[in-house]
């Protein structure tokens, strides 16, 4: 396997599947799945998840709702998603720890950084739950940031498109598949891969980054293996 330690950043709407909102079964079974046949193979799992399909901080605010408020919102809906995949994991016999940025003592863990990693060199998937504990920072943020802290030796970001593009490729049919792209490349081209306070953090900490396609099964397994799937941004 190519890597030891990796963190898998999932959006909250990958969680949907074909649903309009809320957390579709299947696709969370699927996921679970993936990542334990990954584990299977020896690598330490470490999963931060958005909240979208739930709340999104952003649309409320502009609903006229506080940002503050709208984003610890926001945060409480990334831990029902790690619930439902913390479910997930343990029904295909994984052992998981869920740690949150804000204390939930009842149904998780607070997140410390040594514990985290410990949970890792015992073999368990360890999920991040509610963001940094900061309002106005993204979930990607979140990401990055728990990747450098547990040195992670990259980021798979899982979405719903293979890779990134020179546009959306679900809105232009002309837009092109990037295989690898430097961070410099994208800031000049004005790609959105994450948003810019975790882009610049993976930079800046030399993290690479993938974006693959997390619907197709097997992809997760053929990334870890050092197949190149997706888009790779480094150096």
């Amino acid at each position: 396997m190519k890597y030891k330690r990796i963190l898998l950043k999932l959006s909250g709407e990958s969680l949907m599947g074909d649903k309009q909102y809320g957390i579709d079964n299947e696709r969370v079974r699927q996921y679970a799945e993936d990542i334990k046949a990954v584990h299977s193979e020896g690598l330490e799992i470490a999963i931060v998840i958005g909240g979208g399909n739930i709340f999104r901080g952003l649309s409320a605010e502009k609903s006229g709702m506080d940002r503050a408020q709208a984003d610890y919102m926001g945060m409480l809906a990334t831990v029902i998603n790690s619930m439902a995949l913390q479910d997930a994991l343990e029904k295909v016999g994984l052992k998981t720890r869920l740690l949150t940025a804000i204390k939930m003592e009842q149904i998780c863990e607070p997140f410390i950084r040594r514990r985290a990693v410990r949970h890792l060199e015992k073999g368990r998937v360890v999920i991040f739950g509610a963001g940094t504990g900061n309002p106005y920072f993204t979930t990607d943020s979140a990401a990055a940031l728990r990747a450098i802290e547990i040195k992670a030796d990259v980021v798979l970001k899982g979405t719903r498109v293979d890779g990134i593009y020179t546009a959306d490729p679900e809105k232009d049919p002309t837009a092109t598949k990037y295989n690898k792209i430097s961070f410099k490349e994208v800031y000049d081209k004005g790609l959105n891969v994450m948003d810019m306070t975790a882009f610049t953090l993976c930079e800046e900490n030399e993290l690479p980054i993938i974006v693959f396609d997390m619907n197709k099964t097997g992809n997760f397994m053929k990334i870890a293996k050092g197949e190149e799937i997706g888009t790779l941004v480094k150096g």
